[in-house]
């Protein structure tokens, strides 16, 4: 079973001091056994955001002073999405990980400063990513606000996106560790990939599924796997720890896009901060469509002209809400939580690895 948050509105909160803000965490109760695990897993010293709390507050701050020292106009394009209305779900996790692998190797709680470093480059690129998917996309609105390419125009949001990519490298340089630099660069290699990737649809149905999932986990997921394997790295973890560190993170991006795929067909345009069945009229064949196409054959006519005749987009909405479409998607991202887990599972047990058993459940729980 899985719950829904109510939705609320909250005062915009200075960037410097904001605290993060809490989630109502339900479980996977069939993967726990004892009320001892049940209780470990509600426990508010195991939320994920308390954790590592103190350190999140300050990393929207520590971007935009790193990108003080520019021009006055390209300074209010880079930081549109700095406003603290952001989850920070990527540092979060980071940091959760980096003090999970820690605790595993020394039995210390503790958190190196290029350990947190990485959790804001991660930051950085995934903004960065984002204002260059409004480009591409045309959006209109993105966290509730209008997107940054309708206040600055297409050419303005592209440059803020670079040059946010571009102080994230010299944030990366400044860590000198080589191995670090080549884990983490894959990410912008695969966010460039996996872009090419949706922009066009494999022609035979058996290939459509492997397309999907490759393109979600570059666009997504190797942002998590990567970061996640470089803190190890910089915890001087050995080669398995860094293994299970970039299979957590991996399972968890597909989750997440899973879910974000699924949120498409189900949420509505307020909850989600941007607006919904956006993937369908941008062309696009997520999780939900291609396993209403097993049902529904004539979806796979529709998916090849990429939706573009008069009333596609409305009769795939239909047949996919006809449907198991969307609790297969569900399902299937069930099944990456639950083998994150399995992976957190083999490092020593500390409230690290339980608050990351937790985001698991955050990502199946998530309505926007």
């Amino acid at each position: 079973m899985y719950l829904k948050h109510s939705c609320h509105k909250t005062k915009k909160e200075s960037l410097c001091t904001a605290k993060v803000r809490s989630h109502g965490l339900p479980y996977l109760g069939q993967r726990f056994k004892g009320r001892q695990a049940e209780k470990d897993l509600n426990s508010p010293s195991t939320h994920p955001y308390t954790l590592v709390e103190n350190h999140l507050n300050g990393i929207t701050c520590r971007i935009k002073q790193d990108l003080k020292a520019i021009d006055h106009e390209l300074l209010h394009v880079s930081e549109y999405y700095f406003d603290g209305q952001g989850k920070l779900f990527r540092p979060m996790l980071i940091m959760l990980m980096a003090k999970a692998a820690n605790f595993h190797e020394t039995q210390m709680d503790r958190l190196l400063a290029s350990q947190e470093k990485i959790a804001m480059i991660a930051e950085m690129i995934h903004t960065a990513s984002l204002m260059h998917d409004d480009v591409i996309d045309a959006a209109d609105s993105r966290r509730g606000k209008p997107s940054i390419n309708q206040v600055w125009g297409q050419r303005k949001a592209i440059i803020g996106g670079d040059f946010v990519m571009a102080m994230a490298s010299i944030e990366l340089a400044r860590i000198r560790n080589e191995d670090v630099v080549s884990v983490v660069a894959q990410i912008t290699e695969d966010l460039v990939r996996g872009e090419f990737m949706q922009l066009g649809s494999k022609e035979r149905e058996e290939e459509r599924f492997t397309h999907y999932l490759n393109k979600s986990f570059k666009k997504t997921a190797s942002l998590l796997a990567n970061s996640c394997k470089a803190v190890a790295i910089l915890g001087q973890c050995d080669e398995g720890v860094a293994e299970v560190a970039f299979e957590y993170g991996k399972n968890i991006g597909i989750s997440f896009q899973l879910i974000d795929d699924l949120l498409d067909f189900t949420s509505c345009d307020h909850v989600m901060g941007k607006p919904t069945a956006a993937d369908l009229k941008l062309g696009l064949a997520t999780a939900p469509v291609l396993f209403a196409a097993k049902k529904y054959p004539e979806l796979n006519a529709m998916i090849m002209r990429r939706f573009t005749e008069e009333g596609d987009v409305e009769t795939a909405r239909q047949l996919v809400a006809k449907s198991d479409g969307v609790a297969e998607t569900r399902e299937l991202a069930q099944n990456h939580s639950r083998e994150a887990v399995r992976q957190i599972h083999t490092l020593t047990n500390s409230k690290y690895t339980t608050a990351l058993e937790r985001v698991a459940d955050m990502v199946l729980s998530r309505n926007k």
